[in-house]
Formats: C-alpha cells, structure tokens, sequence
C-alpha cells in the first residue's frame, strides 16, 4: 500500500446466509451492520473476488445482499464510493469472468467503478513463500501498480 493509505481488511465470515423473513423479524444482523458501517465510512471499497464456475461465488453475493438491505440505505453505504474489484484463480484467465459478473451489481449500488487497471491473476502454490507472501516479482509488482492506479482514482473519487 502506497504510504498514506490505509488497507483495512474486513472478512464476511459472520455474514449468516440471507432470508428476507430473517431481516423483517429480527432486523439487519449485528455483523452485517458493522461491515455496513465500516464500508460507509470508508474512502473506498476493494473487493478481492475468487472465480467460481465462471462466475461470483454466491458467498460474497449474499454479503453484498445483506450490505445492500434495506434499499433505502444503498446511498449512505454504496452511493458513490469508488469501487475495485481484483482476484485470483489457478484457472488461466485469473477470475476476469468474476470480475465482470460483479459490474451490474456494483452499478445498481450506485458505486463508482475503477476501470484503470484489472488485477486478475492466475496463481499456482509457487506463487507464494512460506510465510504467504508474494514471491513472485512480477505478480508482486502488478499487485503494486493496481493498488496505486485504484488509490489515485479512489483520491479524485472521494465521496
């Protein structure tokens, strides 16, 4: 991350799977209303997506769902944040057809997204060192240049 930016990473993990009589009857869940109130308060929103079955995995789908209930408070969480969306795969095109399917989802938010770059990588199990980390010079430097491309456009960006 370039130096005066700050990555705050967030899990879904807590996000239970959405049910509309759920939301009537008790409301939107703790979890979600946290997450809902950091991604409000943010500058921006960098979603890393996996590909599943040439698609969204339904599990960060049903996030979004949740972040997006009830309707009327789209605006204050999505409406205008800048937006972008990366991810990895061991297939060979990365998670591009991920990506893509996200777009209408982040459009109908009323998010802004960045279309500067794409982050969509394939990956092997050299990819990374003991530790986890990038070990892999180019991957790393392509990460860089995205992460500083989407840091520029989310500054010119800020809601």
């Amino acid at each position: 991350m370039p130096s005066e930016t700050i990555l705050d990473i967030e899990s879904i993990r807590g996000v239970p799977l959405y049910d509309g009589d759920v939301e009537r009857e008790q409301g939107i869940p703790d979890s979600v209303q946290g997450l809902k109130n950091r991604i409000a308060a943010s500058r921006a929103l960098l979603i890393s997506t996996p590909e599943y079955n040439h698609s969204l995995p339904g599990v960060l789908k049903n996030a979004i769902d949740w972040l997006s209930r009830p309707p009327s408070d789209i605006p204050r969480v999505f409406g205008g944040l800048p937006v972008a969306i990366m991810g990895v795969s061991i297939g060979k095109r990365g998670s591009l057809l991920a990506q893509a399917a996200w777009l209408p989802i982040m459009f109908r938010l009323g998010s802004v997204p960045w279309f500067g770059d794409q982050l969509a990588l394939s990956v092997t199990i050299d990819t990374f060192d003991a530790q986890g980390h990038i070990a892999d010079a180019g991957i790393r430097w392509r990460l860089e240049t995205f992460i500083k491309g989407f840091v520029g456009f989310a500054a010119e960006h800020r809601r």
